[in-house]
């Protein structure tokens, strides 16, 4: 699976970021905690500098609590304020403000000696699409100030918004890279739905993600699609296996792979399978 899918108006976003990173003094990226590395963008780290960052780890009500946890000790060693989230219920949003305010309280309290006490914070919200990063401002800033929407890209012109009386953030369009040079990131960035299904084949991202369960998450593939004998068998046979289950057959007996398919992504993606996490840090190689 080659993905490529880089509108014309991510790049004109790229030159914006590099050009306004310059007037903020902290970086929050917000990922996805199903798969915190896949959906990172990597030419981040390249435009914003020696910033300070933040990890917002959101969708975390959908992960795997224990590997979110590996996952925060991890960013934290390299240096990452980070911050678990599920800004949809607004869960761990409150404390937002607070992880910045103590990330830069080296920063703030240099302001404060040189009298600039009213000085607000300015951070930087960055993010590919789809990983609820508008969805986030709007529960920090406690209304609808960013324009959130379930497909790719909707939100496109910068905006500042004001969160308390020392914090400012300036919220940015998703921004994803040229090319996926590694197939399992464009994978796993198609099953939570970053990048647009029309452009994938769904029979083949569905077998993807039943091969990938079945290592990681067995137990919930036999009590879901109660499906037996997981073990050996490739992601198209465990569809067929769920199709049949489920009773989706199309004339002549043949089972519906398509319409199963997109029961398991729906499934998925709206979290009725259970929590998953699609990346661990054992995985990196550094």
């Amino acid at each position: 699976m080659n993905i490529q899918w880089y509108p014309g108006h991510m790049t004109k976003t790229r030159r914006q970021m590099e050009e306004d990173v310059k007037f903020v003094d902290m970086v929050a990226e917000v990922v996805d905690a199903r798969i915190p590395i896949s959906s990172r963008n990597p030419d981040i780290d390249s435009m914003v500098g020696d910033r300070p960052r933040m990890i917002i780890f959101n969708r975390a009500d959908q992960a795997d609590p224990k590997v979110t946890a590996q996952w925060m000790a991890w960013f934290k060693q390299k240096g990452y304020a980070v911050l678990e989230t599920d800004a949809k219920s607004g869960k761990g949003v409150n404390q937002f403000s607070n992880v910045v305010k103590q990330a830069l309280r080296e920063k703030i309290e240099a302001w404060r000696a040189k009298g600039q006490v009213g000085r607000p914070v300015r951070v930087m919200v960055v993010g590919v699409p789809n990983v609820g990063k508008s969805t986030f401002i709007n529960k920090v800033a406690r209304r609808k100030s960013a324009k959130a929407g379930d497909r790719p890209g909707v939100t496109r012109g910068k905006q500042w918004v004001n969160i308390d009386q020392g914090l400012d953030l300036l919220d940015t369009p998703g921004i994803l890279w040229p090319k996926f040079e590694d197939e399992t990131t464009g994978m796993h960035l198609a099953f939570t739905g970053a990048v647009r299904d029309e452009i994938l084949d769904g029979e083949e991202l569905a077998c993807g993600l039943m091969a990938l369960l079945s290592v990681h998450y067995p137990g919930v593939l036999e009590e879901r699609y109660k499906l037996k004998d997981l073990e050996g068998k490739a992601g198209w046979e465990l569809l067929e296996m769920a199709a049949r289950k489920r009773g989706m057959l199309i004339s002549g007996g043949e089972v519906d792979t398509e319409r199963m398919s997109r029961v398991l992504l729906d499934e998925f993606r709206g979290g009725k399978l259970g929590r998953f996490t699609l990346e661990r840090p054992e995985d990196i190689h550094e």
